[in-house]
């Protein structure tokens, strides 16, 4: 509970609520030079920023030499801590625990159960930013890539998206997988269930969409890596 409230203390700020946001959605390290050029305030005032979110774990940091023979610079990114809120406290990570573990006990068909809920969810995701005028069809290829996107940061993926409308493929990169606690215990039933969520995703807007997981953070990589291709 203090450090529930240490957090929701330093977040208060709005400014370190947006530079934290920024960092997050980054994906890669941050100075406190970039961090006072982008919101516009004193490098001083950015180092004061960043040492209050360094202070309660929600970003790390780490000197790099220049190696021009001046001061290390010193580079600030997301840390691997889960930062959690909750009013009353919920575990909702035991909660999902048990849940998936009580799937996997039924067999074949719990775990189909599992997979097709998380691919249900999947498509309702964009479902609900489809243009009530429009059709899946009438969209551009832009335009669906772009739903897609805006419904994987909703779910706290912050993935970086690219797309060759070309050759009809579209590669996502999940740098926060919000199971990834759960998954680092469980990863066969939550890898599977979070790529359904992906399948769904996809399917609303490219029915015949072919989903190939590239990278995964339970081997030890940085990221997830999908690519989908439109078969």
């Amino acid at each position: 509970m203090e450090q529930t409230l240490k957090i929701t203390n330093v977040l208060a700020d709005p400014t370190r609520y947006h530079i934290y946001e920024y960092i997050a959605k980054k994906h890669k390290e941050v100075s406190v030079q970039e961090i006072a050029d982008v919101f516009n305030i004193h490098p001083n005032v950015a180092r004061l920023h960043l040492t209050k979110l360094e202070d309660v774990h929600m970003i790390v940091s780490e000197t790099q030499k220049t190696g021009k023979g001046g001061r290390p610079s010193r580079l600030y990114r997301l840390s691997d801590e889960v930062i959690q809120l909750h009013f009353p406290f919920r575990d909702y990570q035991l909660l999902a625990k048990i849940a998936i573990q009580a799937m996997m006990k039924l067999g074949d068909a719990g775990k189909q159960a599992l997979y097709e809920t998380g691919k249900n969810f999947g498509k309702e995701l964009v479902v609900q930013r489809i243009p009530h005028d429009q059709s899946p069809q009438q969209l551009t290829f832009a335009e669906k890539a772009a739903i897609v996107k805006e419904a994987a940061e909703t779910a706290g993926f912050y993935p970086t998206f690219e797309y060759n409308e070309k050759e009809e493929k579209i590669y996502l990169q999940i740098f926060n997988c919000p199971f990834k606690e759960i998954a680092l215990q469980t990863p066969e039933a939550v890898c599977q269930m979070h790529r359904a969520f992906l399948q769904g995703m996809f399917e609303v807007l490219f029915p015949n969409i072919e989903l190939v997981e590239m990278e995964n953070m339970t081997n030890g990589c940085d990221y997830c890596l999908y690519r989908a291709s439109l078969t």
